[in-house]
């Protein structure tokens, strides 16, 4: 393309249809028009090619034509996704869905497709359509209570998986195990040749696993641990976790919706329970199941590992390990820790921590407002058999109603859709950011490493 940024900015808003109101009308009018913008996206390459002020212009002005849309029809699109609120879905389903109502607001598959077969750096940007589309529908009080209910309902296979655990007090998802100790049901996340990351690969069993041990009507505690890893550096030793995998982001496997499912889905399901279709999942309706969390902190908790400790009940971690959110050095959002963190250790070490890189180490006076045991390392299993005893030994009072009565004071429903609702868009355009490719290459090496 020989034309100058604002040649082909400008010809693109002079080609801008006007909202008639109608949502048939302004589908057919808008549809085309965005096929228009994607194929010239998609011509230009992604947000670090030679043309990237056109790209992000464009990207921009892309999102901003479907947030008008949207601001429209939002409403009526959701009803008709949902059979008017009667089915609940996915966001998974959700996104697919509304692209194949309204083509070119959401990616199609084969734009998806081909989106997935490209670096994080080259991709042309189409995933930023979902996250308009889930933000919009989020900040909607009625149509986005419900998307989030939908996302605290078991997953599909988790009743099959509930019935296997129940026979056989053991499941293996592979890169997950759970197993039955006691009055317990330990949750083990397990990638030891990625130092228990977290991506695409694992975001379903993770979430089914913890629908399971939810669930379960033999178990009153859940555990959740990081495993044994093999990586040469720790090798032989438990981590909790190292958050997302950043080789596999780097190259283009981790898709922009893994981060809203794991936080709708995985992790607010660890914080709010299981909900059931037929009641309402807010604290003021009580309707889900749900049981106390405990965490074992070993080795380090890192990104999305320390988000799991901020809506757990008890979190026991060894003296030597440490907590980080690396958000700077990636270029993403931690997930729901804007909103979690400042509750345990204050806004000015949450944004040190977010924003600064601030290490809070598990033996220090800010790690002990996160933990609530610190011991010597090779205990932990000892100091988690004496939690378990003593949540268990006199029978656990309330601890659903004590959930939720914590909840509705620190982080109600509603607070939480209205985050979800900036999340969403917000993550979308730091997923597909320049600045991100940068800081992987940078901080990560991320192009000399493979996809394992």
């Amino acid at each position: 393309m020989n034309s100058s940024p604002m040649d082909v900015i400008s010809a693109v808003l002079r080609d801008a249809p006007g909202l008639s109101g109608d949502f048939k009308r302004d589908a057919a009018a808008y549809s085309p028009y965005w096929a228009r913008l994607d194929d010239i996206q998609t011509r230009l390459g992604g947000a670090v090619s030679d043309n990237q002020m056109i790209v992000l212009e464009l990207r921009r002005h892309a999102g901003d034509s479907r947030a008008a849309f949207l601001d429209r029809h939002a409403e009526t699109l959701y009803a008709r996704l949902t059979d008017n609120y009667r089915r609940h879905v996915r966001i998974e389903q959700l996104v697919a869905d509304a692209a194949e109502q309204v083509p070119g607001l959401a990616p199609s598959p084969g734009a998806l497709a081909y989106d997935q077969s490209l670096k994080l750096g080259d991709k042309p940007g189409c995933e930023i359509h979902q996250g308009i589309l889930l933000s919009k529908i989020l900040a909607l009080p009625r149509a986005g209570h419900h998307l989030c209910h939908a996302m605290l309902l078991p997953r599909p296979e988790s009743a099959e998986a509930l019935a296997k655990f129940t026979h056989d007090d053991a499941l293996d998802f592979g890169c997950v195990r759970v197993e039955r100790r006691g009055q317990a049901a330990r949750v083990t996340l397990s990638a030891p040749q990625r130092l228990n990351s977290e991506d695409h690969t694992t975001l379903a069993a993770f979430e089914t696993a913890v629908d399971v041990v939810s669930m379960d009507p033999g178990s009153k505690i859940g555990i959740l641990r990081g495993d044994a890893v093999s990586h040469p550096k720790y090798a032989g030793r438990y981590l909790f976790g190292s958050g997302i995998n950043l080789t596999a982001l780097y190259h283009g496997k981790v898709p922009y919706l893994f981060y809203v499912v794991r936080d709708l889905g995985l992790v607010n399901k660890l914080f709010r329970g299981i909900a059931r279709p037929d009641r309402d999942p807010s604290e003021v309706g009580g309707g889900t199941v749900e049981k106390l969390w405990i965490a074992m902190v070993e080795g380090f908790a890192i990104g999305g590992a320390c988000q799991l400790l901020l809506v757990m009940d008890h979190v026991i971690a060894e003296a030597n390990a440490y907590m980080t959110l690396p958000a700077r050095k990636e270029g993403i959002i931690p997930g729901m820790a804007n909103l979690r963190l400042p509750r345990f250790v204050g806004e000015r070490i949450a944004r040190q921590a977010i924003m600064g890189e601030r290490r809070l180490d598990c033996d220090s006076a800010e790690g002990r407002m996160i933990c609530d045991e610190v011991v010597v390392p090779g205990t932990i299993e000892a100091a988690v058999d004496r939690t378990v005893e003593h949540l268990t030994g006199s029978g656990i009072v309330s601890a659903e109603g004590n959930r939720r009565a914590f909840r509705i004071g620190v982080e109600p429903f509603d607070l939480f859709r209205q985050y979800a609702a900036v999340y969403a868009r917000e993550q979308a355009y730091c997923h597909l950011s320049p600045a991100l490719v940068g800081n992987l290459e940078r901080h990560w090496g991320a192009s000399n490493r493979k996809v394992s």
